[in-house]
C-alpha cells in the first residue's frame, strides 16, 4: 500500500469522528439557542447516542490498524507525522475511558444543562445540585481513568490545555495577585470613574446591528457564521465555513453586549481562520483553550477598549445611538478601563477578571482534591470571592450559578482563561512591534494587517503546536506575566493615576 492510499486511508475514518463532534456540537447549540423546554430529556438521549457512537469509532480496531498502516507510511518530520501524533494522544486518551463512562457523562451534561437554565432563572441552587453532583461524580471517574498513577486533576486540565498542571498554575496566580491586588486596592482608594458614556439606553435591535457591524469589520464571515442570543454567550464550530457566535446584551448598558461580540467573534476569526485544507483532519482545530482565549481577549481588550479603536467606531455609535452624540473617545476610554471588583466574571474588568479567574480554580482544586462536597459549594464559592475580591453575591444566581462550564462537565477549564490573557498581552506586544503603527491603523478602522498577522502566526498552525511553543515562535520569548501586568498597571496609572511597580 502506497503512503498516500494508507494515510488517506486512515484520515477518512478521522473525518467520520470529527463529522460526529460537529453534530454534537450543532445539537448543543440548537439546545442552547432554540430548543424547546420540554425537548432536554430526548436532546440528552440523542447526545448521549453520539457520544457513543464516536467512542466506538476512536476506540476501534480498524482506526488503530489504519493508524498503525499510515505512520509506517509517512515521513519523520512531516506534516503528515504531526496529524498522526495528535491523532495518537487523542486516541490514547479516549481509549482510557470506558464507553459508558462516555456515554454517561453525555447525558449527564445535557440534563446538567438543561437543570441549570432553570436553576439560574430562578436563583435556586437545589434545583441544579443533583445534576451537579452526578456531573462531579463521573468527571471525578474521568479524572481517574486518564490521570493513571498522576494526579486527577491535572488530567483535566491537560485536556483543555496541554501541559498544564497545578503546580504550575499556584506560582502563575500568585505572581498575578502580588501585582494585582495591591493595585487593585490602590484604584478602589482614588477617584471613581465616570461610566456615564458607556450606559443609558440602548435598544437591543441597535446594539444587535451595531455590534454585528464591528465583528464584520474585524474580519468575522457572516456568510460562514451567524450571532444568536443565549444565556452564556459562546463559540461553536459546525465545520468548514460554519462557525457561529452567540450573545446576549442590557438595555442599560453596551457593554455587556458589544464586548461579549468582540469577544465571540475573535474565537470565530481563530476558527475560520484554520486551514481548509486540514478540515476533519486532526490538527484541524486551536492548539488549546488558552490560545483561543488569546484570540478572544485581543479583539475584546486590546483592540475594543483602545482609544485608537474608538476614533473608528464613534462615529458608528453616535449613528446607532443619538442620545449619546455628544460622547467622545477620551471619554468612552476611562469607562472602558474601570477597575473595581464585581460579581460577574464575563463582565469584569481586565485587572480583576484574573481574580476572578483564581476564585474558580481554588473552588476546584478543592472539589477535586476531596475537601468539599457539592452541597458546600456556594458558600465556599461566596466565600472566596469575599477572601479575593472584597465582595459577595446577593442571589446565587450572580454566585456559583454565573457560569455555564460545570453544567457541560467542563472541570479544568476555567485556568485557561487567564493562560489566554498571558499569551494576548505577549502576542499583542510582539505585533505592534512588526507592525509599526498599530494605532493609526486601529483608528481608521484597519483591523486586517492585525487579523493576517494573527492568521500568519497563531491561525494557521492548527494545533500542531502547543500554546507555550506558539508563543515561543512568534515572540521569541517563553511566556511570561511580565507584559499583561506592564499593561494593566499602565492602563491603572493612565485611568486613575495609580502607580504600581511591576
Amino acid at each position: 500500500m502506497s503512503q498516500s492510499s494508507a494515510y488517506s486511508d486512515f484520515l477518512k475514518l478521522w473525518g467520520i469522528v470529527t463529522d460526529l463532534e460537529h453534530g454534537s456540537a450543532v445539537l448543543q447549540w440548537d439546545q442552547e439557542t432554540r430548543m424547546p423546554a420540554k425537548g432536554a430529556a430526548a436532546r440528552g438521549r440523542i447526545l448521549a447516542t453520539v457520544a457513543g457512537i464516536r467512542h466506538d469509532k476512536m476506540v476501534s480496531a480498524e482506526l488503530c490498524d489504519a493508524w498503525n498502516k499510515a505512520i509506517d507510511s509517512v515521513e519523520a518530520d512531516s506534516l503528515e507525522a504531526a496529524q498522526l501524533a495528535k491523532a495518537k494522544m487523542l486516541i490514547d486518551r479516549e481509549v482510557k475511558i470506558p464507553a459508558e463512562l462516555a456515554v454517561a457523562l453525555a447525558e449527564a451534561e445535557s440534563a446538567g444543562l438543561h437543570a441549570w437554565q432553570h436553576a439560574r432563572a430562578e436563583s435556586d441552587f437545589a434545583k441544579f445540585q443533583k445534576e451537579l453532583e452526578q456531573l462531579v461524580k463521573l468527571n471525578r471517574e474521568k479524572a481517574s481513568a486518564l490521570a493513571g498513577a498522576g494526579r486527577p486533576y491535572d488530567a483535566l486540565l491537560d485536556l483543555y490545555e496541554e501541559g498544564s498542571t497545578e503546580a504550575d498554575l499556584v506560582p502563575m496566580f500568585a505572581e498575578l495577585g502580588d501585582v494585582l491586588a495591591p493595585m487593585i486596592k490602590a484604584v478602589g482608594a482614588s477617584k471613581p470613574v465616570d461610566e456615564s458614556p458607556a450606559q443609558g439606553h440602548f435598544d437591543p435591535a441597535a446594539q444587535k446591528a451595531y455590534c454585528k457591524m464591528i465583528a464584520a469589520q474585524m474580519g468575522y464571515d457572516f456568510e460562514a457564521g451567524r450571532l444568536d442570543k443565549t444565556t452564556h454567550p459562546f463559540c461553536t464550530t459546525f465545520g468548514q465555513g460554519d462557525v457561529r457566535i452567540t450573545w446576549r446584551w442590557q438595555e442599560n448598558d453596551i457593554r455587556p453586549a458589544m464586548y461579549g461580540v468582540m469577544h465571540e467573534a475573535g474565537h470565530g476569526l481563530y476558527e475560520q481562520g484554520l486551514p481548509s485544507e486540514w478540515a476533519r483532519t486532526p490538527l484541524w482545530a486551536a492548539s488549546g483553550l488558552g490560545m483561543h482565549e488569546s484570540q478572544s481577549r485581543m479583539w475584546e481588550n486590546m483592540v475594543g477598549r483602545s482609544e485608537a479603536f474608538w476614533h473608528w467606531a464613534m462615529p458608528h455609535f453616535h449613528i446607532a445611538f443619538p442620545d449619546k452624540a455628544d460622547v467622545t473617545p477620551e471619554q468612552m476610554f476611562p469607562a472602558l478601563n474601570t477597575c473595581k471588583p464585581s460579581l460577574i466574571r464575563v463582565e469584569a474588568d481586565e485587572a480583576t477578571y484574573n481574580l476572578h479567574v483564581a476564585v474558580r480554580f481554588e473552588v476546584e482544586r478543592q472539589l477535586f482534591a476531596g475537601g468539599v462536597n457539592v452541597a458546600e459549594l456556594p458558600e465556599l464559592w461566596d466565600q472566596t470571592y469575599e477572601n479575593l475580591l472584597g465582595v459577595r453575591a446577593e442571589s446565587i444566581s450572580d454566585g456559583v450559578l454565573q457560569d455555564i462550564h460545570w453544567a457541560m462537565g467542563a472541570f479544568g477549564y476555567f485556568p485557561t482563561y487567564t493562560i489566554g490573557n498571558l499569551v494576548c498581552a505577549q502576542l499583542f506586544e510582539q505585533a505592534r512591534k512588526d507592525l509599526g503603527d498599530l494605532d493609526s491603523q486601529l483608528a481608521v478602522g484597519e483591523f486586517d494587517p492585525l487579523l493576517q498577522w494573527l492568521r500568519s502566526n497563531v491561525h494557521q498552525h492548527g494545533r500542531r503546536y502547543s500554546t507555550k511553543e506558539m508563543v515561543q515562535m512568534a515572540t521569541g520569548k517563553p511566556l511570561s506575566a511580565q507584559p499583561l501586568l506592564s499593561h494593566l498597571t499602565a492602563l491603572a496609572e493612565r485611568v486613575y493615576g495609580v502607580s504600581i511597580p511591576v
